[in-house]
């Protein structure tokens, strides 16, 4: 009888590992969430300074027209969101939102312009009205098509783990001359940005280490690039120099 018995509970021990050796794994926690800094850098893009007449310029607010119905891409609590992080297997363990995207973007296309020679000045409005008077030589709408940056740790090092940002903005410009409805010029300018850049120093990546310590400046540099990408365009400076009807 007490043979039985012992078989009897070795059996349910056998039984009850078999059932934990089947349940389901904890699903993995809930993604953290990071506020990040996007700002234009200054003069970080060289070569374009005072390239253009000194000409009046309205920069109005860009239209955020990105797919927000993207995975990670909605916002939070009105915070845009502009990127993630991802572990090694690729799961996102931190989603990244930012400040008034429209606004920052805004700023720094007024300041870029500055820096390429135009007086300008900014408007709280998005839409130009063509056939109205302007105190402005030309007239600057905008929309944001990508705004991204995604953070990845990558294999360990000898020197610890290892991380990896790409970022890449993405701008559309249509500059007006009032009262023209017409758009005096069009264009886009995109910037990807890789900190490590890729086959930086040509070392391996246990050795490459990156120049930002928060996916946040990554994604400025990109901005700050494209948007100094739009006063780089030969075609736009050109038609601004060779545009002598001035604004009365």
């Amino acid at each position: 009888m007490g043979r039985r018995v012992t078989f009897a509970g070795l059996a349910l021990l056998i039984a009850g590992c078999a059932t934990v050796g089947r349940s389901k794994p904890s699903p993995p926690p809930e993604p953290t969430t990071s506020i990040e800094t996007l700002e234009y850098y200054p003069y970080l893009v060289k070569g374009y300074q005072n390239s253009f007449p000194h000409r009046t310029m309205i920069v109005l607010i860009p239209t955020d027209a990105r797919d927000v119905s993207r995975p990670n891409a909605a916002p939070k609590d009105g915070q845009p969101a502009i990127g993630m992080v991802t572990d090694q297997l690729g799961n996102v363990v931190q989603r990244l939102y930012g400040g008034p995207l429209a606004t920052i973007v805004q700023g720094a296309l007024e300041r870029s312009a500055t820096e390429a020679g135009f007086q300008s000045s900014s408007e709280n409005r998005s839409a130009y009205i063509g056939g109205e008077k302007e105190n402005a030589d030309y007239i600057m709408a905008s929309r944001i098509i990508e705004c991204w940056v995604k953070k990845h740790r990558g294999p360990d090092g000898r020197f610890g783990p290892t991380w990896s940002n790409e970022a890449n903005f993405r701008v559309e410009v249509t500059i007006y001359k009032p009262p023209f409805k017409v758009p005096f010029w069009q264009g886009s300018s995109n910037q990807e940005y890789w900190d490590p850049p890729i086959g930086s120093f040509g070392l391996g990546p246990d050795d490459e280490a990156g120049i930002y310590d928060d996916p946040g400046q990554v994604l400025s540099v990109a901005m700050t690039r494209a948007v100094a990408g739009v006063f780089q365009r030969d075609d736009f400076r050109a038609l601004v120099l060779g545009d002598h009807m001035r604004m009365r």
